[in-house]
């Protein structure tokens, strides 16, 4: 251009000779740019559709000075990518940078541009044509030689199709005595920076907020004023259209401003909170442009408080009400996740108390109740063979501890639902000291089994110290610890009943739990009450007391997994606080089996010394609150990524189906059909072809989101899997709780064929 414009001029060949020399000679002391700071992407029909170059506004830069460093977008006509809130469509735009001896700061946003679907009801925000996303640098003075800059860029690029683009710069900028601007592209730095927002104060401007209601409701709109006055009382100009762009902040799932007719500066606030309560204050954060951008006016960055968070009125809806489409700052909630399966909220009450009852019989399949029932089945064992009325007294204790403990499960389901909690199947492993109860109580039975100690009174005969140690209370506390173990499982039918009574009245929860108890009771009842069962126990014998032994230990591995889960829950230093509290119950136990061979004073001051031992070793060791959450554990499929909404947005909108494994370290059934089904090589292989975006939700620890997601599938607690294909976001398929091979590469195939149908 700059040739065209000297061919124009009609002045003496000499001198336009020399103007020519001139700029041949500023070219020549610029350094080009080399080959590996270039680069292209996103491919569409053999041609690219961006092309990036990692530029600097230096070409050489003296050790201890600071530059700008940037990467250049130049998208193809009518395609774009997008800022970092992408809106409610997009993925956005990111930046990694590796420059070792060279620091680089806070990547620098030019005022985006507003993009909308030809229908206007998707709104996003981006750049078209050319931007330069950059940063400040700053060299280290001990650096010598050149500064390595590298830099990964990882945008997504869209036109009515978008496409995907990683590409990777690398350059060398020399080092020397000086800091010499580079005159090509220090000039593209300093139209950008003017082009960045500014804090209202920098530019002599004064913005207000004031709220209508405080504090915001959990899932409920609210209004507000904002105002804008100019330096030294000015009057503000007239916004044009797509004056504001909100971030995304959490806790906040709406923020719109629209202009007030007849006051310049005044604008009305509409927004909406998240239905969760966020940890944090969440603040009013966004961009707002002031006039026209060609004649001065700058655009603001805003960043100012709102208001508290309070959780939503017991028994009210937690939703917005249904309002035109504004951009969404929180991530985005997909359809694959925001619509429940109408057809288990059409569920008649008459076929979730069978899926209760079946379901509870179900779970004396599942691994988390097997040492329990092997150690019923010993008692059942040593006593089928007297008479029957004895152990059918047994029978009904032992059903009586089930039935009572889940409808005192369910009195205190409905008391936290009362207090405006959600919670779930499950929830109680959720909370460390619960944790550490349940493996004491495992360690005491252990060590029980062992001999270490007897349950019961008096006796001196074997014999009379198994029947005082198998008496009714006995069994009853089996029945107990049975449900205890089970609640961390969630067998086939069980998530579906115990979601939908979840969701429903008083009655119909306790109806579900005691319909439970009855299920998970079912198979020592049935032995009691078909005799003819009886005949396939074993006689008892010499066998029974290295039996009782070997369950100990199963008890004992019971416990292991247990101090697993509590790393999930509080990480490694909480795994040592329980170590040291189980060594603690070791020793009590210990102790009192000592004070019972012990008669009067003697014995009650043993007792006394157990309770201080106990009670001295819980108050140092059981203090969860002093440790941290354990880093979050990858999971065995390496593919997988943690569960978030706008990530399952961005792989749905790329084209890709979208698997949701719901889990929890506790849960022993997740765990399972992990090992068992989606780390096997043909499952793997099977998401590699379809392109199947892997995400995991991990509900280990209480987590809001999940519980809610949970919720409008009509479940209670994990497992769930969710098989999402893009052709039908709005239609997921559930997965059973017990997962085969067929049945996850099965509906990987049809999310994907719904895709091809669709194309």
């Amino acid at each position: 251009m700059k040739q065209q414009r000297l061919r124009r001029s009609s002045g003496r060949g000499l001198l336009l000779f020399a103007v020519l020399g001139l700029f041949l000679g500023s070219g020549l002391a610029r350094a080009e740019l080399p080959a590996t700071a270039m680069s292209t992407g996103a491919p569409d029909q053999g041609n690219p559709r961006v092309e990036a170059a990692l530029l600097t506004d230096v070409s050489q830069v003296k050790p201890g000075d600071s530059f700008r460093v940037g990467v250049r977008f130049r998208m193809a006509p009518g395609w774009h990518i997008y800022w970092k809130n992408p809106g409610e469509s997009g993925l956005a735009s990111e930046i990694v940078w590796d420059t070792p001896g060279t620091t680089v700061g806070e990547l620098q946003w030019p005022t985006p541009i507003t993009f909308r679907s030809p229908d206007g009801f998707i709104t996003s925000y981006g750049y078209g044509e050319e931007v330069l996303l950059f940063a400040e640098a700053h060299v280290s003075d001990k650096l010598t030689g050149s500064a390595q800059l590298s830099a990964a860029a990882d945008i997504l690029v869209c036109e009515t199709r978008c496409l995907p683009a990683q590409l990777m710069l690398t350059r060398n900028v020399p080092l020397g005595s000086e800091t010499r601007p580079d005159p090509e592209f220090a000039p593209l730095f300093d139209a950008t920076r003017a082009r960045v927002p500014v804090t209202p104060e920098s530019a002599g401007y004064a913005v207000t907020l004031a709220l209508d209601t405080k504090p915001l409701t959990a899932g409920k709109p609210f209004t507000g004023t904002l105002t804008v006055t100019g330096p030294k009382g000015q009057p503000v100009p007239a916004v044009e259209k797509d004056f504001f762009v909100p971030e995304r902040v959490h806790g906040i799932a709406r923020l719109a401003l629209s202009p007030v007719d007849g006051k310049p500066g005044t604008f009305k606030l509409e927004g909406a909170a998240a239905p969760d309560v966020p940890a944090q204050e969440p603040r009013f954060v966004g961009v707002l442009r002031l006039g026209p951008a060609a004649v001065g006016h700058p655009s603001l960055t805003l960043n100012l408080p709102l208001a508290p968070v309070a959780a939503a009125a017991p028994g009210t809806a937690s939703a917005a009400p249904e309002v035109k489409p504004a951009p969404v700052l929180a991530p985005k909630p997909t359809p694959a996740v925001a619509t429940a399966v109408a057809s288990e909220s059409s569920l008649s009450l008459g076929l979730v108390l069978l899926f209760a009852f079946l379901g509870g019989a179900l779970l004396n399949l599942m691994p988390c109740v097997f040492p329990v029932l092997a150690l019923k089945a010993y008692g059942f064992t040593r006593t089928v063979h007297a008479e029957r009325g004895k152990v059918a007294l047994h029978a009904l204790a032992y059903a009586g501890g089930i039935v009572g403990s889940l409808l005192a499960l369910a009195v205190a389901v409905l008391t936290l639902r009362a207090g405006g909690h959600s919670v779930g199947w499950g929830f109680q492993f959720q909370e460390p000291l619960f944790v550490a109860a349940v493996a004491a109580v495992l360690v005491a039975f252990a060590l029980n089994l062992f001999g270490v100690f007897t349950v019961g009174t008096d006796g001196t005969a074997l014999v009379e110290k198994v029947d005082a140690s198998h008496g009714f209370a006995r069994s009853a506390g089996e029945g107990v610890l049975a449900v205890v173990l089970a609640t961390p499982c969630s067998a086939p039918l069980l998530g579906t009943a115990v979601g939908f009574a979840l969701a429903a009245g008083p009655a119909t929860v306790l109806a579900t739990f005691f319909m439970l108890g009855l299920g998970l009771s079912l198979p020592f009842c049935l032995l009691v009450l078909v005799p003819g069962l009886t005949k396939f126990l074993p006689k008892p014998g010499a066998w029974m007391e290295r039996g009782k032994q070997l369950l100990g230990f199963a008890l004992l591995g019971t416990t292991v997994w247990l101090v697993w889960v509590m790393g999930g829950l509080t990480g490694v230093d909480g795994m040592a606080r329980l170590l040291a509290f189980l060594a603690v119950v070791g020793l009590g136990s210990w102790m009192y089996g000592l004070a019972q061979g012990a008669t009067g004073g003697r014995k009650a001051a043993g007792v006394a010394a157990v309770v201080a031992v106990l009670a001295v070793g819980g108050l140092f060791s059981l203090r969860f609150d002093e440790t941290g959450p354990a880093v979050r554990k990858a999971s065995a499929v390496a593919e997988a990524q943690p569960w978030d909404e706008a990530a399952v947005a961005a792989a749905l909108e790329a084209g890709q189906p979208v698997f949701i494994d719901f889990t929890a370290d506790w849960c022993l059934t997740c765990k399972f059909n992990e090992r068992t089904v989606l780390t096997r090589e043909d499952v793997r292989a099977s998401f590699s072809e379809h392109k199947v975006a892997f995400f995991v939700a991990d509900w280990t620890r209480r987590d809001a989101r999940i519980s809610a997601k949970l919720a409008e599938f009509g479940r209670a607690g994990v497992p769930m899997y969710l098989v999402v294909s893009p052709a039908s976001p709005g239609k997921p398929e559930v997965l059973p709780e017990l997962l085969t091979t067929d049945s996850v590469i099965g509906a990987v195939r049809r999310a994907a064929k719904r895709v091809a149908d669709a194309t």
